[in-house]
């Protein structure tokens, strides 16, 4: 052998060497970075585009769904790349898809998407979405199995699936670190640049792994793959789909479950999913966490707990139901990601694998968030959901039948578990049954689901209630001597109640109410006032016109605008109220946009010099009288508290008030009798403005 060829050996065989150290850490830092983008990103953007639909929590379900969608658009982009293309055209590809998703930066959503009334909510977020991160989000998807297809070609086979525990890790610490880290920190504006920023690293170091996996492959002979672990089949791929679809759809049942039939608490989303990312971190890390013997015999009761939690909803009850409620949701997550997980094939048949827990991901997502609430009046997802999670479940283990050593026993078993899921589910659709069919009246559409009840009270009086999940909308008196009572949180004792007693001296009257539920406030109507209400729903709008009488028996001029009362108002002339009542945060996600210095100086574009805003904070979870009280020093308006007590005999629940105002001796007024108190604002609090926002320094619990 000659000198220049054992040169030549020697030097490639460094090169190798070099590269089997360096391309192991490349591509463990590419697919890092890119998880950490991919689950900053969802709240980064989805909070941005919160405002344009009232801030309802359906924005968020409906988000996840398209990062889902996104997300099986990169599974399936990795897998085409990886099955039909070479490894040059492979870098040739994604390196110009890389380059060109640039030219989206910085990702901000542009005023051109607004929604106009009546335009779908979900096709309005999905087209804002992708004109502003689809791409991007789509090539970032498909990192964490392409870097893992081509680890797999440069070690000796070796299963690369402990990148996606690392990718999974990645999401966890990103989805946690916003809104503990980052949305407290910075405006929206800067967390776009930053993120934006750190997509331009990611992109460097993408299209290095690239280039260097093709150099690798150059000068070492590439690795074999040899034949997959369990048979290839179409059942193994359905089986997989259906695994990850149930996890996918448990988890938007939990999250809708938290958020409004349990504890409607902001961005609680993100513990129901921060639980599902570490089952996959667990069962994909190795073998030592997913002990089936340990977990399988759990689920059928925790999905059973699961079932009962719509009858749990009493206050008393929240700090029980919660931790019992995640802990269900990790049991069942560790059950269909740890199966899952053994059912995992050699590096050949890796970027299938990947394409169809996406597949089943996405099914699951759109099952909840896009057919139900259109196909469906109720929850009754629910129920189905849990029965076949149940099911799914028994399949792997009814597949390894034939290795079990003593058959009869351990088919005896597998059909005791098969009863107990039949049980399971008969209990879930009872459950969820039972309730629903008490509700006089079921409608449900992108912004939940509401429902009309009727019940006797102490005295004997029939009452009609709306409902949002554990939400009160309004409550109506049916009997003819009461149902001009202004009940709930508009009584004559609260802040909105003394406010009209004072002004009503003065004349007609002109208000604007923001958040219409049953039109309670039109109980204040006399001939000559007018009244319009602003509410983004049209279910409500109907309901309150057809279910409930306040509207149609006041004597007041009533209008209703149906919108986004921000993005109405801004639209209006000046309106030029006497009262102006916000009233929109007792409910689950608050509408943020609402409480910012420029939704302030809005209002008193619409609003008379000498006006009263009304801004009802009644919650259970948030305390807004601070956020209220910056907004109006900003304004120089002088804020007071007004706070009053249940009543029964009239309907009245105690409620909450901030009213703001400059008119002379408003505050002084003998029927405050001291109600109207001062409020602290807490060291260090920032003014909300449309980019800058802190919800979490709000959270207390009464």
């Amino acid at each position: 052998m000659s000198t220049s060829v054992i040169t030549s050996t020697s030097s490639a065989q460094s090169v190798a060497g070099r590269l089997a150290r360096v391309l192991p850490l490349l591509f463990g830092g590419t697919i890092l970075t890119s998880a950490c983008l991919l689950f900053l990103v969802q709240p980064l953007i989805s909070k941005m585009i919160l405002p344009w639909f009232g801030g309802s929590a359906a924005v968020w379900v409906t988000a996840m769904l398209f990062f889902q969608v996104c997300l099986l658009l990169g599974y399936l982009y990795a897998h085409f790349l990886t099955s039909r293309l070479n490894r040059n055209y492979q870098v040739i590809v994604h390196t110009t898809l890389i380059i060109a998703s640039l030219a989206v930066l910085p990702v901000y959503p542009s005023r051109h998407w607004l929604p106009k009334p009546g335009d779908d909510p979900t096709l309005a977020v999905f087209s804002v979405l992708g004109a502003c991160i689809g791409l991007p989000y789509t090539l970032l998807s498909s990192t964490s199995p392409l870097i893992q297809k081509w680890f797999s070609l440069h070690s000796d086979n070796a299963l690369p699936y402990r990148y996606f525990a690392l990718s999974n890790a990645g999401s966890l610490v990103a989805l946690f670190a916003f809104p503990l880290f980052v949305e407290p920190r910075f405006t929206s504006h800067q967390q776009s640049y930053l993120w934006s920023t750190a997509f331009v690293v990611f992109a460097v170091l993408c299209v290095a792994s690239a280039l260097l996996q093709v150099r690798g492959s150059a000068v070492s002979k590439p690795v074999e793959e040899g034949a997959p672990v369990v048979p290839s089949s179409l059942f193994l791929p359905v089986l997989w789909t259906a695994l990850a679809a149930c996890a996918s759809a448990l988890l938007l049942v939990v999250t809708n479950l938290l958020t409004q039939n349990i504890a409607p608490m902001p961005l609680l989303w993100v513990v129901p999913l921060g639980i599902y990312l570490l089952s996959f971190i667990l069962c994909f890390e190795g073998t030592i966490w997913y002990q089936r013997w340990l977990f399988l015999p759990l689920v059928l009761p925790s999905l059973a707990y699961i079932a009962t939690t719509t009858r749990m909803v009493e206050d008393n009850e929240l700090a029980k139901i919660i931790p019992f409620l995640l802990g269900a949701l990790f049991v069942a997550c560790m059950c269909c990601h740890g199966e899952l997980s053994r059912l995992k094939p050699e590096a050949r048949q890796l970027t299938g694998y990947y394409l169809a827990i996406a597949t089943g991901g996405a099914i699951g997502g759109l099952a909840i968030a896009l057919l139900a609430p259109r196909f469906l009046n109720a929850n009754y997802e629910y129920p189905v959901v849990l029965s076949t999670l149940a099911f799914v479940l028994l399949i792997p283990a009814w597949r390894e039948r034939r290795n079990w050593s003593h058959p009869r026993a351990h088919l005896a078993l597998w059909l005791a578990a098969a009863a107990l899921c039949v049980v399971v589910s008969g209990y879930a659709i009872d459950q969820f049954g039972a309730n629903l069919l008490e509700a006089k009246l079921l409608a449900r559409n992108f912004y939940g689901s509401l429902r009309v009840d009727e019940f006797q009270d102490d005295d004997h009086r029939t009452v009609r209630q709306l409902n949002h999940g554990t939400i009160t909308h309004g409550n109506q008196f049916l009997n003819e001597q009461m149902r001009h009572v202004p009940t709930t949180y508009y009584g004559r004792e609260s802040g909105i109640g003394l406010t009209w007693r004072i002004l009503e001296q003065t004349g007609p009257l002109n208000v604007g109410v923001i958040g219409l539920g049953t039109g309670t406030m039109a109980a204040y109507g006399r001939a000559g006032d007018r009244f319009r209400f602003y509410d983004i729903n049209p279910l409500v709008v109907e309901i309150a016109r057809t279910r409930f009488f306040y509207i149609s028996d006041s004597p007041a001029h009533i209008d209703i605008s149906l919108g986004d009362a921000r993005l109405t108002l801004e639209q209006q002339a000046s309106q030029q109220f006497d009262v102006l009542v916000v009233d929109a945060f007792s409910g689950d996600a608050i509408p943020v946009h609402l409480l910012t210095e420029e939704a302030f100086y809005l209002y008193w574009k619409h609003l008379k010099p000498n006006g009263v805003l009304a801004v009802h904070i009644s919650n259970r979870y948030l305390n807004l009288a601070p956020v209220v009280k910056a907004a109006a020093d900003k304004l120089g308006y002088e804020a007071r508290l007004v706070a009053n007590e249940d009543d029964d005999s009239l309907g009245v629940f105690q409620s909450d008030y901030v009213l703001v105002s400059n008119r002379t001796n408003f505050f002084s007024n003998p029927l405050f009798d001291k109600q109207a108190l001062p409020i602290k604002l807490p060291k260090g609090m920032r003014l909300w403005t449309d980019d800058y926002s802190n919800i979490w320094e709000s959270i207390h619990f009464k």
